[in-house]
């Protein structure tokens, strides 16, 4: 019996549960404008996706790698929430 699939599912779940503020309060803080932040650090974990031994980290990197590309999108997404008012606009932003 192999629970490494187990284990890789709820650490997906974790890593898009964690990501979901970070963008929340990304867009908050900062706007869109960082969104290269995301996609510098989404490339840095593929790549060292790559050349990790253990499997299970391999994948790990590679999901945290691409939910960062993800997150570009959220980001820009997010702004229209805020525009719709589904979510609050920092006063102190532009």
């Amino acid at each position: 019996m192999s629970f490494l699939g187990i284990a890789i599912g709820l650490s997906s779940f974790v890593i898009i549960g964690i990501l979901h503020p970070v963008v929340i309060k990304t867009e908050y803080y900062f706007g869109k404008k960082v969104w290269p932040i995301f996609a510098v650090l989404g490339t840095i974990c593929l790549l060292v996706s790559l050349f990790v031994q253990s499997i299970f980290f391999s994948i790990l990197l590679a999901v945290l790698g691409f939910s960062l590309y993800w997150s570009i999108f959220e980001l820009f997404e997010q702004e229209k929430r805020v525009a719709k008012g589904w979510f609050p606009r920092n006063p102190k932003k532009k």
